[in-house]
């Protein structure tokens, strides 16, 4: 296992990240990429054993209903980028058992990849989303072939691989990236349902970064978004070598969905624990200003806070229902419930710019104006903002301040919109939780009852 010291030391493999225009040769040195790898460095120390054949202990899938329940507190506190190595390691596995009868030559070559990966203690981040060009267009039919990430060409040792993936979080801090199919592959396009385990520093891949984290600013502005965050990006393979040993899947159009549809079991649960947490800090934080600014007894504020607790003792409600009936894979791998984990993830998606704007009316307007807390520092500004921003009885200005920039930093600023975006569109958009939805209802038991009410049951 590595260190987190030595973790830093691996990333130095020659890897082109960009941040901002720039080619970024020391990653310490961006502090919109430091506090991410500090963290990630963090959730290595935190593992590490030092016995010769010791493995990360998170990275073993859940084999009861207990044991996933189990893992929601460890998911919470887990880095992001070792989260999304445990899901990965999880996915690949799952696909091999699914393509077991039909493409069983890869099986092998994942799980000597997975046990390796462990042996090594890589990070790996998942590559799945297509720039996709015109979406009204299948992936053939593109106008840019290379619109979807594809093989360009084929060799006794391995293929070469072109194209792009967005929305990568945390790509720059892993060690590999888990390429695979964004969508289901038609007949024609083969090269097309492509999966492979790519190593960043691979000659022709480019990462690109974006952050929410602060880069301007007082830190104390930001007491949330400073401390966490981390980058997303846009993965780009051109002319990528990748040998044999790491394809996972190569041509078979009809097995293209089967690594996507396999993630899907395993981020799930994370993502909706998430939601859960959320959606409590935001009664959290609306209960306390309404205290803070005297308003907690307006009918109006209590009634909103009231709908806030309700969406999220919903959203804890259907985290418990998709656990209490989770499922279980051939490989005795439990996963939560598809119907359950969607509709929560839709309640929680849908409903979430509702939440944010009862906290903003119940807040007032000094969540995007409140002084910065380095007026505070000013010694002739802080008796006048203690003075106007106290609301009375042991409410200080500094306090009341705080709650606002926690508010804003995590609801109306850069961290905000990006949760507003995130929310919806991570795993899926509203549309996706829609089709399980209505895979999965029981529309016959609903019919059943309707023509039973009507008297024209049988």
């Amino acid at each position: 296992m590595l260190t987190g010291q030595e973790y830093k030391e691996s990333l130095k493999d020659g890897r082109k990240v960009y941040f901002q225009g720039r080619l970024i040769e020391d990653m310490e040195a961006e502090p919109g990429l430091a506090v991410p790898l500090n963290a990630v460095a963090d959730g290595y120390d935190k593992y590490y054993s030092s016995a010769p054949d010791a493995v990360n202990p998170v990275v073993t899938a859940p084999r009861s209903v207990q044991e996933l329940r189990d893992r929601i507190p460890e998911l919470m506190e887990l880095d992001l980028v070792l989260n999304v190595t445990y899901q990965s390691l999880m996915t690949v596995l799952v696909a091999a058992g699914r393509l077991e009868g039909a493409a069983p030559q890869y099986i092998p070559r994942i799980e000597a990849y997975v046990e390796k990966a462990r042996r090594a203690d890589i990070r790996i981040t998942e590559c799945i989303t297509d720039a996709k060009g015109n979406r009204s267009l299948h992936p053939g039919k593109q106008e840019d072939p290379d619109s979807y990430v594809r093989v360009v060409s084929r060799s006794d040792d391995g293929v070469v691989i072109r194209g792009a993936k967005l929305h990568i979080s945390g790509a720059a801090l892993g060690h590999d990236l888990m390429v695979m199919p964004t969508k289901t592959m038609r007949p024609g396009e083969e090269d097309y349902a492509i999966a492979c385990a790519v190593p960043v520093n691979s000659p022709g891949v480019h990462i690109t970064n974006t952050t929410y984290h602060p880069l301007h600013g007082d830190p104390r502005d930001f007491p949330v978004s400073a401390h966490e965050s981390m980058p997303d990006s846009m993965c780009i393979f051109d002319d990528v070598f990748v040998p044999d040993e790491r394809v996972f899947l190569d041509g078979e159009t009809e097995h293209a969905a089967v690594f996507a549809h396999s993630l899907g079991l395993w981020e799930r649960l994370g993502g909706i624990s998430f939601m859960v947490r959320q959606a409590d800090e935001l009664v959290g934080l609306a209960h306390l200003i309404a205290e803070a600014n005297g308003t907690a007894k307006v009918s109006h504020v209590r009634e909103k806070i009231d709908e806030m607790m309700i969406h999220a003792t919903l959203l804890r409600a259907g985290l418990e229902a998709a656990i209490a009936n989770a499922r279980s894979t051939p490989e005795g791998y439990f996963y939560p419930d598809d119907m359950f984990t969607n509709v929560t993830k839709y309640q929680g998606a849908s409903q979430f710019g509702v939440m944010v704007r009862h906290l903003h009316d119940i807040a007032g307007g000094a969540v995007v104006t409140a002084p910065s807390m380095a007026d505070f520092d000013n010694p002739t500004l802080h008796p006048f903002l203690e003075k106007y921003m106290s609301t009375g009885g042991g409410i200080s200005g500094e306090y009341r301040s705080k709650l606002f920039h926690a508010i804003r930093d995590t609801t109306a600023d850069a961290y905000g919109g990006w949760h507003l975006v995130t929310n919806i569109q991570s795993g899926g958009g509203l549309y996706a939780q829609r089709l399980v939805t209505r895979k999965n209802y029981d529309l016959d038991r609903a019919r059943a009852l309707g023509l039973k009410a009507a008297g024209l049951a049988s």
